[in-house]
């Protein structure tokens, strides 16, 4: 049966949505040494609001300013000032204007902290991130008392979302983030109620889905974003993705987004139009390509899953329409969004039959230098260059300019760098 991008549909909850696209969570970087969402928010948000897509998801905003995933993270960690939630009704009415629902991911980067900003994070063992470069500390497990207060937290930045005039929130439990690192049997080494068989690494996730919904009500969208797999030997799987979405529905889940990797194994970060190099194979046709996980959440919803939403490579109209035909619910679409604010919106209108694609921008170099090279420390420093380049293009939208043409990936990465610093 085909399904229109443009369809309005409501979810079996009941939340509404005026089209099947959302945009999918990417940081932004915008915030100030505060945490609090300013006005650069405010015309990011409003910008994409009245440019097609039905669910904005934000970037992660952060229960703790001791675990950031990166300077200019937005922060609730505490009472929030008068100031501040003013602030925050602002940022909530620029992503709601025009019927558009608008969530917000809350998360906590766990051991993906960067040293400049925690050289001894909090984790559920003391496992260090494995890459080079010396990026990430090793760091301390968390005790008892922290993980209730931490899921005290994610219950208390929902509610301050709630206040603040969005639809909902998305609990961030993917791409080895903490949540992702309790589920982790690599990460994960705790031979407590927290660590050890899937029902205990799963917990933390769990408890925090009870709170949260504790605290907002049940007309207030409460959705997860989990990996499908983390993509390294040993680590959180499929099958262990089957389960836990299935404990989701039991706790009604009202969305779960489908992603994948970690830093580690950054499938989440690959160059436009290439597969992640640890992807399972998908089927032969381009359509199916685009879309990294619909084969995956074809699967899940064999069994026992929340409404599902699949983010992950969809660039073409045929493609994401396929997606919505095999019973996914909304399909994301991220990075064309930074450097194409308005293509949802030309999509929507049948102006374009496909998402604009930047893959000559990002080809940084070949051979050894190239983004296939067989060096790791390469790889990774080409996937966050290539990741930097879209969110300069974000940058510039939020503060109102053009995007920059013929911006240079390494350029872009070399300038993020000095953004963060300069919010340290």
């Amino acid at each position: 049966m085909s399904i229109a991008l443009g369809e309005a549909f409501a979810l079996p909850s009941g939340i509404r949505f005026r089209n099947r696209i959302a945009k999918a969570a990417m940081t932004e970087g915008l915030a100030g040494r505060d945490g609090v969402p300013n006005e650069e928010h405010v015309r990011l948000y409003r910008r994409w609001a009245n440019n097609g897509a039905g669910l904005l998801i934000t970037g992660n905003v952060q229960i703790d300013r001791r675990h950031l995933e990166r300077p200019g993270n937005v922060i609730v960690d505490g009472p929030l000032t008068a100031e501040a939630r003013a602030a925050w009704q602002r940022w909530a009415a620029a992503a709601t204007e025009n019927g558009t629902a608008a969530w917000v991911q809350i998360s906590h980067a766990g051991r993906q902290t960067q040293v400049k900003v925690n050289p001894a994070p909090s984790a559920p063992s003391a496992v260090k991130l494995a890459l080079p470069g010396g990026q990430f500390g090793m760091p301390v497990p968390l005790t008892e008392a922290q993980i209730r207060d931490l899921i005290a937290r994610f219950a208390h930045v929902a509610t301050v979302s709630r206040d603040a005039g969005f639809g909902g929130v998305q609990i961030h439990a993917a791409h080895g983030y903490l949540i992702s690192q309790f589920l982790s049997p690599l990460a994960n080494l705790r031979t407590d109620d927290w660590g050890g068989s899937l029902e205990n690494r799963a917990r933390f996730l769990l408890e925090i889905v009870k709170a949260v919904r504790a605290a907002v009500g049940p007309d207030f969208g409460v959705g997860v974003k989990l990996n499908s797999a983390d993509f390294q030997k040993g680590g959180f799987g499929f099958d262990d993705c089957l389960i836990v979405s299935g404990w989701l529905a039991d706790l009604g889940v009202d969305l779960m987004e489908l992603s994948g990797g970690t830093y580690e194994q950054p499938a989440m970060m690959d160059f436009e139009g290439l597969e992640p190099r640890e992807e399972p194979k998908q089927q032969a046709s381009t359509a199916a390509r685009e879309a990294y996980f619909v084969e995956l959440a074809k699967t899940l919803m064999a069994g026992k899953t929340p409404p599902l939403l699949v983010t992950g490579g969809f660039r073409s109209r045929l493609a994401m329409e396929q997606a919505l035909a095999s019973g996914i619910a909304m399909v994301g679409i991220g990075r064309p969004m930074c450097a194409a604010p308005d293509c949802v919106a030309d999509l929507l209108a049948g102006r374009i039959d496909a998402l604009p694609r930047f893959e000559a921008e990002l080809r940084i170099g070949p051979g050894l230098l190239g983004p296939h090279s067989p060096l790791k420390l390469v790889r990774t420093v080409n996937a966050f260059a290539a990741q930097a380049w879209y969110y300069t293009q974000l940058r510039h939208v939020a503060a109102g300019r053009a995007v920059a043409q013929g911006l240079n990936p390494l350029s872009a990465f070399l300038s993020e760098q000095r953004e963060d610093k300069a919010r340290l």
